[in-house]
Parts: structure tokens; sequence; C-alpha cells
């Protein structure tokens, strides 16, 4: 294990995470709400760190991201562990569950990526990559120094402080705004919607970024959320692509898929406030 950044101790051999909004206090032999963090004799250690639980070659449009070196490849690999508990996790055997893990060297990483003549780079994705803080900074930096570039596939729940120290060395994120409303982080995600705008702003100013958000029947599909979020975001920067993406029952959700429809009307509407709106899952 590696001793974890961004945390305090606290009193009675407690210690308080500082990586992301949930601040978790954790005891001793306790692991915080991501399931990847362990207080270990009053030290807060990663258990994630170097461990690998899904690796892909993967087109660069199935982050996705369609403004970044569209028709390359980029090595994709995912831990385990998440700073949110989405009912209707697509990935949530890694995410919420112990998955089978294995240790690949930085050095083999990247000479797999090397072997892809297609391949810019690596992106840190599946499960939530920044509760695996440590290695993506260790990793991406040795990528960087090969000439490569990085991506985050991320839920955008980070703190301030180390994101700023992450965005240092990754390139391009596509951020999941998972809806316009607080109840709905709240209700299906354990989080909240100020800390995720927050991340898209910053990371609006220092790296590319591209936006999804699954579209749920009933819980974030109405056209005054959806418009409100497309107007936001033009505020940022209105050539930000939005990813508007199909919602199929899974995990813990059983609301039937979203009708096609739905993705067709709303994308009418966000492109009222932005250049680039795209359809997924269809």
């Amino acid at each position: 294990m590696v001793e974890a950044r961004y945390y305090e101790k606290l009193e009675n051999k407690k210690v308080r995470c500082r990586l992301c909004p949930h601040g978790c206090v954790i005891l001793p032999g306790n692991t915080g709400f991501c399931r990847a963090r362990q207080n270990v004799d009053g030290k807060l250690y990663s258990l994630n760190y170097g461990y690998i639980s899904s690796i892909a070659f993967d087109p660069i449009e199935k982050k996705p991201l369609y403004h970044f070196y569209p028709g390359s490849s980029i090595l994709s690999i995912g831990t385990f562990g998440c700073s949110f508990k989405c009912l209707h996790c697509q990935n949530y055997e890694i995410s919420q569950l112990t998955p089978n893990v294995f240790e690949v060297d930085t050095e083999r990483l990247i000479e797999l990526a090397k072997k892809d003549k297609d391949c810019i780079g690596i992106a840190f994705t599946y499960n939530e990559p920044t509760i695996w803080f440590e290695y993506v900074l260790d990793v991406a930096k040795k990528f960087k120094e090969e000439g490569f570039k990085t991506v985050l596939v991320t839920n955008g729940y980070l703190n301030e402080e180390p994101l700023l120290e992450l965005l240092e060395v990754i390139d391009a994120a596509n951020i999941d705004l998972k809806a316009f409303n607080d109840e709905f982080y709240k209700k299906v995600c354990s989080g909240d919607l100020e800390s995720v705008k927050r991340f898209i702003e910053i990371c609006s100013q220092k790296i590319h970024i591209e936006i999804t958000t699954l579209i749920i029947p009933t819980l974030n599909d109405s056209e005054e959320e959806v418009e409100n979020l497309a107007k936001w975001l033009s505020s940022i920067d209105d050539r930000i692509p939005l990813h508007l993406t199909r919602y199929f029952p899974r995990y813990k959700m059983t609301l039937p898929p979203t009708p096609k429809e739905t993705l067709f009307k709303l994308r009418e509407i966000a492109k009222k406030y932005l250049m680039y709106v795209y359809l997924g899952n269809i």
C-alpha cells in the first residue's frame, strides 16, 4: 500500500480524507466512502495503488471524446471503488463490488501504448479515477515524459487542491454531469451538484473537456432541466461538446430505457445554446 495524499490526522488515530467533498472521517481499520482508502494505525493508505481491474485499447470516441484526436485509440485502464454510489451504475461490478485485480508495471503500460500505432496515450476510466489519485498522478507523469496524452473519464467529484495538481499532467477529460438538479445528485448518486460544477469550471480553464449526461426517464429528462444545463455550460464556453446518452436499466435502477424521441427532442433544446451536441447509446 502507498500512503495517501490529502488527509489530516485527528485524535485517537482517526484521519480525515481531504481528497473529495465527502471529507470522510475514518476510524482505524476502516475505509472511506470510496472503499479505496484505509486508515491503518492512524495513517491513510491507498488500497488500489498499482492495481488494475480492467485494461483495453478503446477508440477515443468511446470515452466519449469527439474533439480530441478523433480516429485515434487510447490505452484504457481502471481499478475499483468510486466516490459515488449511483443507483444506475454502468460498471457497478468494479465501482461498487470487489473485482479481481492484477498489477502491471508502468513501463509495461508504456510498452503496450507504443505498440499500437494509433494510440495517443492512456485513459483512466471504467471506475472513478480520482480516487486512484496517487497512482494516476504517477502514471500520467511517466506517460507525459514519453510524449503521450493523458485522459480522465470522471464524475468530477474532487476537491480543488488535488484537482489543480492532477491537471498539471492531464490533457483531456470527459466529465459526467449526471443531472442539473441537486436532488438527483443526493438521492441517486450520494453526491452534490455544486462540487461537480466547480470541477467543470476549473477543468475548462486548463484542459480540453467534454460533458456526458445520461438521460433517465422522470429523473433528469425534463426540457427545463436540460435547457438550464445547456445554458449554464454555454456560459462557460458554448464550444464544449455535450453528449446526451440513452439510459438502460442497470444495477439497482429498473426504470424503462429512455425513449429515443426524448433524446432527439432534448438535443434540439441543447443546440440552442451549444455548438456541439451528440447522442449516445441509440
